[in-house]
């Protein structure tokens, strides 16, 4: 095969592969992933065992209990934490809806629930495997068992037993999936030239089914009360006329909804529903206030999204680093794409202004704050442009800043993955110890 041959497989693959990610992760999710993942492995332990538990066992990684200690799962009439999530799961989820396993509940089953949870023995344990995420619900009737685990993704089936024997077992080594694709061929130059280049028609469908579903819960969050009402607060308290605080209030408010109950779907990015409207909601409302063709907002989402995947591939699914960081910076660069008309540089200097504004908000589990947190993410994009646009940016050698956007986004990555575990033990040591 002659050299331009190569080249251009490696292209060929490179494009493959980036539809196959965004496919895979701009997926629909109801409530928050970590409390739905449990109730997912409950629904499916009790699909199992083939009868309505009485008792339920959940075994959990600290950083699991850290996200669904304090939020509110959807379709539980207003319950939060792992309890109900496990109860809610064992008691009416569906097995085969994955992230949206409380999307088909009917409202005497949710009528049902503050019963059941009082007849039904529940359990909680922290677990250390060695996995940051990890869980394993265990659920009988009295006379059969059953068990179900998940591990390093949210909808990861890594064993299924009834009665001890094991139905199905696969290994937990992320790398053994045949069907996974190459994130290690991300990176932000390939990004831009993707989202300049790519046919529209192979993405048009996540990215419309993305900017729908958050919309959607975005407008829900500005409409009514949810949680502490941080996007309702910015529009309150600074008015709709600046399209940075519609930016942040947009991105805010559909936290504040998704974090409080709201049994609307969303379109998540890195496992994570605030994390798909971080990255999105900022970048379509620039959109519509610069009047910017469908076009050109579609290929800035597709920045958006596959720069803060390649961020968060580094760092992983859970971490102490608080994920609205990346997707911060990732809805910036969005927006630098928007303003600049692509413009390479403009991207990459926004995305190492951004982290190195604010590469320090730690991760304290899911609740009503991650919606203030995403504000000051997105905010931290936004200004990271404008320093781009008026001539003032982080320079190589300042603190964690790389002489290269590529080299800033590694160091990130190891701070969240490996700076911060120390960080992240002693957070979940105080919240389970509350």
């Amino acid at each position: 095969m002659r050299p331009e041959g190569k080249e251009m497989e490696r292209e060929n693959l490179k494009y493959r592969t980036y539809i196959k990610i965004l496919e895979r992760e701009l997926v629909p999710a109801m409530g928050c992933t970590e409390p739905i993942a449990i109730a997912f492995c409950a629904a499916t332990a009790r699909k199992t065992l083939g009868a309505r538990p009485t008792a339920i066992r959940v075994e959990a990684s600290g950083n699991i209990i850290k996200n669904v200690k304090s939020v509110i799962v959807p379709n539980t009439g207003g319950k939060h934490g792992i309890e109900a999530a496990a109860a809610a799961g064992a008691l009416y989820g569906d097995a085969e809806a994955g992230l949206q396993v409380f999307a088909h509940a009917a409202p005497e089953e949710i009528e049902g629930l503050d019963a059941y949870m009082q007849e039904t023995e529940i359990c909680v344990a922290n677990i250390d495997f060695g996995y940051v995420l990890d869980i394993i619900v265990t659920v009988s009737d009295g006379v059969h068992t059953a068990k179900a685990r998940t591990a390093l993704e949210h909808t990861n089936l890594v064993r299924i037993e009834k009665d001890g024997a094991v139905l199905f077992e696969k290994p937990i080594v992320e790398e053994t999936d045949p069907n996974m694709p190459d994130y290690e061929l991300l990176n932000v130059r390939d990004i831009l030239d993707f989202a300049k280049s790519c046919d529209l028609e192979d993405v048009l469908p996540v990215l419309k089914r993305q900017i729908a579903y958050n919309v959607k819960i975005s407008d829900e969050g500005l409409n009514n009360p949810y949680g502490s009402n941080i996007g309702k607060t910015l529009m309150q308290v600074y008015g709709d006329e600046n399209v940075r605080i519609r930016a942040k209030a947009r991105a805010a408010a559909g936290s504040d909804a998704r974090m409080n109950g709201c049994d609307l779907p969303v379109v998540i990015n890195s496992g994570s529903g605030n994390q798909g409207m971080t990255v999105s909601l900022p970048v379509y409302e620039y959109a519509m206030a610069l009047q910017a063709p469908e076009e050109a907002m579609w290929r800035a989402l597709l920045v958006s999204n596959l720069v803060t995947l390649h961020e968060k591939e580094g760092i992983g699914r859970l971490s102490a680093y608080c994920g609205a960081v990346s997707a911060g910076a990732g809805a910036g660069a969005g927006i630098a794409w928007l303003k600049t008309g692509g413009d390479v540089q403009a991207v990459e200097q926004t995305i190492v202004n951004a982290l190195a504004i604010t590469s320090g908000i730690v991760c304290d589990g899911a609740k009503a704050s991650c919606a203030a947190k995403i504000a000051t993410a997105v905010d931290a994009g936004i200004l990271g442009f404008e320093m781009y646009r008026n001539g003032r940016s982080f320079r190589g050698g300042d603190g964690l800043v790389a002489e290269n956007v590529e080299h800033t986004i590694s160091n990130i990555s190891r701070l969240g993955r490996e700076g911060m575990k120390g960080t992240d033990k002693e957070i979940i040591d105080i919240m389970i110890s509350r």
